[in-house]
């Protein structure tokens, strides 16, 4: 399993060379595992933008911290506002270039995901948030059948960079996240009480969270 990363961006703002990012994990042995470079097109104080080895759909692009962290979670509350601030950047650009109608963007929609950690479906142990344009049928009659693409070998970046590194030798990444489709008829609606309890135990939850 890989155990820790770290990422590194080497950039020269006086050239016109391309931004790349490469990306180290290392195993359980501590052998680093260049998993690099990629294709770099924004780098902000806290974040960066790239394409993607892997794109379920056209446009299909990763926006990620530049401090190695594992999970949401562990983010400063400037990486927190500075990475979002970057996905919402990185979808006005995508839409004028992948929506049917380029100045209007309400004429598509986005997929905007983390996979925080292993059980959630992430491969490459470093925060990274998927933001992937959307227009009709782009995966059929089901438009949510892209989780699944995600969660599945399809969008295992973590094994694909493996492969592509490793020639199949260790512990290759392997996908996971998936969940079963729940039809909204098997969902019954809970009454007012219950989420009522709910909403009070997280109240209290955050109290003694906040307060320790």
């Amino acid at each position: 399993m890989l155990s820790r990363s770290t990422l590194s961006i080497s950039r020269n703002l006086t050239s016109k060379a391309r931004p790349r990012a490469a990306m180290a994990l290392a195993t359980k042995a501590h052998d680093a595992i260049k998993f690099g470079p990629f294709e770099v097109f924004l780098i902000t104080p806290h974040s960066f933008a790239l394409v993607n080895l892997k794109p379920l759909l056209p446009g299909h692009v990763l926006v990620c911290p530049l401090q190695s962290h594992r999970r949401l979670a562990d983010l400063s509350p400037a990486e927190t506002a500075d990475l979002f601030s970057v996905v919402q950047r990185t979808q006005k650009m995508l839409a004028r270039r992948y929506f049917p109608d380029p100045e209007d963007r309400l004429s598509g929609s986005f997929t905007v995901a983390v996979q925080d950690g292993p059980q959630a479906g992430q491969t490459v142990p470093h925060v990274h948030v998927h933001v992937i344009p959307r227009v009709a049928r782009d995966v059929g009659e089901n438009p949510d059948a892209v989780y699944g693409m995600m969660a599945g070998e399809k969008g295992n970046v973590g094994g694909a960079l493996w492969d592509r590194e490793q020639g199949g030798e260790g512990d290759r990444p392997m996908p996971g996240g998936r969940m079963d489709p729940i039809e909204d008829a098997d969902r019954g609606a809970r009454s007012e009480e219950e989420m009522w309890k709910e909403a009070e135990m997280y109240r209290e939850d955050l109290g003694d969270m906040e307060s320790a």
